[in-house]
């Protein structure tokens, strides 16, 4: 009895609604209502997308480590800033406006895909860096036991960066968060020895062939935005190498157009997050980098690397061809990082010496 009532009053809905499109008073009516309801979803999505599609805002990694040791009323000791600079850009890219993109399944976020390029540029700094503070910069040697905060945030950050529930992806890189805030908290204690900042040439020259090579990778992807015929030097250098499967003398090189705009974002989300990383080094790092004379050195790459920040005036990431009409940002974002890359290999060569 109960299943044929429903049937009846969803018949009887049907043949109401039928009924209002066949009076041509109501049929207007409701076509204006629905428009009017379209309309206004429609604007307040683009709103949301204008208001989220904003990257995190800059701060200075000095100033910031101040704050945070007013406020907690800890002692900035060697190593504060760098670890003061990790967290905040983990909180920027996770309280920035519309929170956290990358693994949101909703409009209007599902539609935006620079925001979460960049967060992903971001967040590989991140991992890197936590990656060399847990297994070099906290450690006096290979034979010494690694910090426990360091050894939970590390692999909270390597977490699956999309992951929508079950669990979020945001509530695992918090716990990577707070495990660096209980890191900090230890190191800045003077009566803690057990957490500790080895602020010394190969720590720091170790986390600068991890950036090197980022920023190789990034560099040839934002040149492959053109398309290019490149010879092979896999195996350049060494008469007696080999791999493990034979590859062609010459490649052809090229990132899908769908895909130019995706690497040119997550180049300049990579860059911002090593801008900050890279002062935040400076400081800590200063007394290493004075007696290498590799100051001028270190604020060569950050000044290269700012300048991929620069506003971008075009409403899309062009691909005109090297020297045609139109303007290929690939390009000039792969010119400002090859320069940062070369610069960071004369660097690497400064503190590597004696």
């Amino acid at each position: 009895m109960a299943l044929s009532n429903l049937f009846e009053r969803g018949r009887d809905f049907v043949w109401t609604i039928i009924d209002t499109f066949n009076d041509p008073n109501a049929r207007s009516k409701t076509v204006k209502f629905i428009t009017l309801l379209i309309t206004i979803t429609v604007l307040v999505l683009l709103i949301l997308m204008l208001w989220w599609d904003q990257t995190a805002s800059d701060f200075n990694p000095s100033d910031n480590a101040t704050e945070m040791a007013a406020i907690r009323q800890q002692q900035i000791v060697t190593g504060y800033t760098s670890t003061a600079t990790l967290i905040t850009l983990t909180s920027s890219l996770l309280d920035k406006p519309g929170g956290y993109l990358s693994n949101d399944v909703m409009p209007p976020s599902i539609w935006m895909d620079n925001i979460p390029n960049w967060e992903f540029g971001v967040l590989v700094q991140i991992r890197d860096f936590s990656r060399a503070l847990r297994n070099d910069i906290s450690r006096s040697q290979s034979q010494s036991l690694e910090d426990p905060d360091l050894s939970i945030a590390e692999p909270q950050f390597n977490f699956n960066n999309d992951s929508w529930m079950f669990p979020p992806t945001e509530r695992e890189y918090r716990k990577g968060v707070a495990a660096l805030e209980s890191y900090l908290a230890r190191l800045s204690d003077p009566s803690n020895n057990d957490a500790q900042f080895y602020a010394r040439a190969d720590n720091l020259a170790d986390w600068l062939a991890i950036v090197e090579k980022r920023l190789g990778s990034l560099s040839q992807r934002l040149s492959a935005s053109v398309g290019q015929i490149r010879i092979n030097t896999d195996l350049a250098g060494d008469s007696a190498a080999n791999q493990s499967t034979p590859t062609p003398d010459e490649v052809l090189t090229q990132t899908p157009w769908s895909q130019i705009d995706d690497v040119f974002y997550e180049t300049r989300g990579s860059a911002w997050a090593l801008v900050h990383l890279l002062k935040a080094v400076e400081h800590d790092f200063s007394d290493i980098l004075e007696k290498k004379n590799a100051l001028v050195s270190l604020r060569q790459i950050i000044r290269e690397l700012e300048a991929s920040q620069e506003t971008v005036w075009s409403p899309v990431i062009l691909n005109g061809s090297g020297f045609g009409i139109m303007a290929n940002h690939s390009l000039v974002m792969g010119s400002y990082i090859s320069r940062a890359n070369a610069a960071i290999i004369d660097l690497r060569s400064l503190l590597n010496q004696g």
